[in-house]
Order: structure tokens, then sequence, then C-alpha cells
């Protein structure tokens, strides 16, 4: 089964699915009338649609994908210079919660925009676990603060130093610091021995929280949370987590209890310019 067809009546002979081709796989040489496969063409190519998303001629169908399946691109709605600067500007990490939970189909949606970040090689390698009740949160919090009590036990001056005392000494009073009330926490992890998970899941997660605003959501990322989630198994047991799998990362969600009106300023690149 040939891994693509190409239409030839519509095929202009550009080459842009060529160039546009990471693993160089397709060839179009001048006695070839359409692009064609190169031999070693399933050996490498890392499914990333490139070849159809670029042509503009919509001739160029994959095995598994075609034009159809890809919505065109609607510059009507391509974002000014000043609105992409204020939309990643006023991105602001949210760590007081209204006590309302986050409707299903809005996570969906929020998941949905994650698995469009980049990857190694189009590797996709992100698993997601979401905890859905805010009870299950603050549950899945103590074993966090569990955690933290014996790292504390062990490393004190370590602990101080990763504010460890201060989120115990809070939660024992009643403040809950891990997760800061948020309804629903979700955490992204991937095998264990994958040599970009850190990276992938990163952009992933960028891409979760860069969009969650659009939807009227606020997160922010739960460092004690994912950090525990890998050296303490209970917590580890409890998320259900594949053995061979790492948390990578996690993020609280919710709706924001208030609103921010001003973008803070940040402090200058530090740059080296290499000529």
């Amino acid at each position: 089964m040939t891994p693509f067809k190409v239409d030839q009546e519509k095929c202009n002979r550009d080459g842009l699915c060529v160039e546009e081709c990471p693993a160089r796989v397709i060839r179009l040489r001048p006695d070839d009338a359409v692009p064609v496969p190169e031999a070693d063409f399933a050996d490498y190519c890392i499914a990333c649609g490139h070849c159809v998303a670029v042509c503009p001629t919509e001739a160029f169908n994959l095995s598994w994908l075609e034009p159809g399946q890809c919505p065109p691109v609607d510059k009507g709605l391509q974002l000014s210079r000043e609105q992409a600067e204020q939309f990643l500007r006023s991105r602001r990490s949210i760590r007081t919660f209204k006590e309302k939970p986050v409707e299903r189909a809005k996570i969906e949606k929020l998941l949905e925009i994650a698995c469009s970040a980049p990857s190694a090689k189009n590797s996709q390698p992100w698993h997601w676990t979401v905890v859905e009740s805010a009870a299950e949160v603050r549950r899945l919090s103590g074993l966090v603060i569990d955690y933290m009590r014996g790292f504390i036990a062990e490393k004190p001056k370590v602990a101080a130093m990763l504010s460890f005392t201060r989120v115990v000494a809070a939660w024992d009073s009643g403040i809950e610091r891990v997760c800061r009330g948020a309804p629903q926490v979700i955490v992204v992890h991937a095998d264990k021995n994958y040599g970009f998970g850190a990276e992938d899941t990163a952009l992933a997660l960028s891409y979760l929280e860069l969009y969650a605003p659009v939807l009227g959501l606020g997160t922010c990322w739960a460092g004690y949370f994912y950090s525990a989630v890998n050296a303490h198994p209970p917590l580890f047991e409890a998320l259900k987590l594949p053995a061979k799998h790492k948390a990578f990362g996690a993020m609280m969600v919710g709706y924001p209890t208030f609103r921010y009106q001003r973008l803070a300023p940040r402090k200058p690149p530090k740059v080296s310019w290499i000529a």
C-alpha cells in the first residue's frame, strides 16, 4: 500500500511538501510527475502531517490523513502584534480559586489544545491524569504533606530552603498551600525512559495554561504536587500511574476568584550575541 497519493490534476509541482518534510522522505525529481515517497518513507516518516498541511492545492493525501481533515488557517483570526503581546503578557499564575468545579468539556478542550504542542520527532509522549473533585485534590494534597513531613525529618535545612516547613505549618493551621484550593489538578506523565519527557510535557502544559484564560479559567504549575509524585509511592499509586511512567508536571485548574487589571513588568532579557 502506497503511503500517500498526490492528485496529479491538482499538484502544481511546487515542491513544498518535499522541502517541508522533516524526515526528507518525499522526493520530486525532474522525471517524477508528482512527489513520490523515498524507499525508506515507512521507516522515517514521523506522521507530522506537514505535507498535507502545507500543500496549497489540496493535492497531497496521506494514507491516514486527507486535506479535508485539516481545517484551513483562518487569516481573519490572526492576532496583531499588540494582541499577541497582551495575550502573552497578561498570563498570570492563579493561586486563588472559586469553589466551582470546571466542566469536563472544558478540561477536554484544554487537553486537546495541549496535545497540539510540539514534541521531539512528533512523539507526542504525554499521558494525562485528571483529578476531578476538590475533595480528592485535598486528599492527595495530604499525601504531599506526608511526604514533606518525612523530608523535613531527614533533611531539615534543605526542607526549609524548599519552603516545605512553611507549607506543612500552613496545612497544620488549616491553610492548604499545596494546590491552593484548586478544584482540579491535571498531571502529565510519560515513559520514564523517554529522553525528552521533561521538554515535551513542559511544552504541552504551556499550551494548556496559555489557552486556559480563553475558557475563563486560571492555572498554576503545581510544583510541590508533581515533585512529590515520583518521590512518594503512596501518591504515585493513588494517581494510578503506570509503573513505567514518571510524572513530569502538574497543573492546578479552576475559575479565578480575582481578575488582574494590569501587565506586570519582567526583568529585561540577559542576552549574549554571537556574530
